[in-house]
C-alpha cells in the first residue's frame, strides 16, 4: 500500500490576508479560489508538489461544530495556539529575509538545531505557527 498525503488544512480568519502572506510573501500557487453558499473554499500549494495542497479554511467550518465549538477555535486561533505547518525549504536564511520583510511576525530566526536541520519559524496573519526548516547540506 502506498501512502502520500494529498491536503492539509491551515485555520484562517481572513481569507484575502492568508492569500496576500501564503501567496504573495511564501510564493505558493493559487489552486482553489471557490465561493459557494457563503462560503470560500481556497487551496494553495507548491509548484513542486502539484500533488499536495494546502486548505485555507476559517475555524469551526465543520457544519457538525456546535456554537460553542466554533467560539472555542475562533478563540484558540486568536491566541496562536492551533497548529501551522512545517515547509521544507533549500535556502531557510534568503526565506527568512523574504518573510521577515514582508512585516510577517518573527518566532525564531534561523538556527542550526540539534536534530540536524536549519530552520526558522513565523506566525502568519491568523497567528499559525509555521516553521520553515532546510535540510542538512551533504
Amino acid at each position: 500500500m502506498n501512502l502520500k498525503l494529498s491536503t492539509c488544512f491551515i485555520c484562517v480568519d481572513d481569507h484575502d490576508k492568508a492569500l496576500a502572506f501564503y501567496h504573495d510573501v511564501l510564493g505558493l500557487e493559487v489552486r482553489n479560489d471557490v465561493k459557494y453558499e457563503g462560503m470560500r473554499w481556497v487551496t494553495v500549494g507548491s509548484g513542486g508538489q502539484p500533488e499536495v495542497s494546502v486548505v485555507l479554511e476559517p475555524p469551526g467550518v465543520d457544519p457538525n461544530a456546535s456554537p460553542a465549538d466554533r467560539q472555542a477555535l475562533v478563540e484558540l486561533q486568536a491566541k496562536g495556539l492551533l497548529r501551522g505547518v512545517i515547509f521544507a525549504t533549500d535556502d531557510v536564511d534568503a526565506l527568512f529575509e523574504r518573510v521577515k520583510a514582508s512585516g510577517a511576525d518573527i518566532v525564531d530566526e534561523p538556527a542550526d538545531q540539534p536534530y540536524g536541520v536549519r530552520d526558522c519559524a513565523f506566525r502568519d496573519p491568523a497567528g499559525n505557527l509555521l516553521r520553515f526548516s532546510q535540510a542538512p547540506k551533504k
